[in-house]
């Protein structure tokens, strides 16, 4: 049975820009280098499926044995999601996929987090526009400063927040 490395690539690439992942961010998400991300999209003939593939096919929450499906010329299958949570091993395991896709989306501009009651604590991470543009972007920071500014003065325990760019 014949393989077709470049339908399995131009699926990966589908798949890919689907979710708004760059190479880079794909490569990293799967634990492989972003050329080998690049070969598997070029569809290069092999003669063997390289482990990097089923790293790749995790990476994009697709069910086990999906590349091989493509590579015959089938469709790959969505993972098996267990009670609307993100699947385990890309980051973001157990959390709600509405966050999970919502971190997925435009770049990161600031993180934060507030101390709340005893040992708990909010988290918020904060997002720009998809091909926002350096005016957006800054707009976008000066409203979460606004923003930053009222959370930190609500009780929150001590009042201290730890804040990273």
């Amino acid at each position: 049975m014949s393989r077709d490395w470049v339908r399995l690539g131009h699926a990966i690439e589908a798949a890919r820009d689907a979710k708004g992942m760059t190479q880079v961010a794909l490569a990293a998400a799967a634990g492989v280098s972003e050329s080998t991300v690049q070969n598997l999209e070029a569809g290069k003939e092999r003669q063997r499926q390289p482990p990097s593939v089923k790293k790749v096919e995790a990476a994009l929450h697709w069910a086990p044995g999906s590349a091989d499906a493509v590579l015959a010329g089938g469709e790959p299958t969505p993972a098996e999601l267990e009670a609307g949570r993100a699947p385990h091993g890309d980051g973001t395991a157990g959390l709600p996929l509405r966050i999970v896709q919502e971190l997925s989306d435009g770049p990161l501009l600031d993180t934060t987090v507030l101390p709340l009651s005893g040992d708990s604590r909010m988290v918020i991470v904060v997002k720009g526009t998809p091909d926002a543009s350096p005016d957006q972007i800054r707009r976008d920071l000066i409203a979460w400063a606004k923003a930053q500014a009222v959370l930190q003065n609500l009780d929150h325990g001590d009042g201290h927040s730890d804040t990273a760019n």
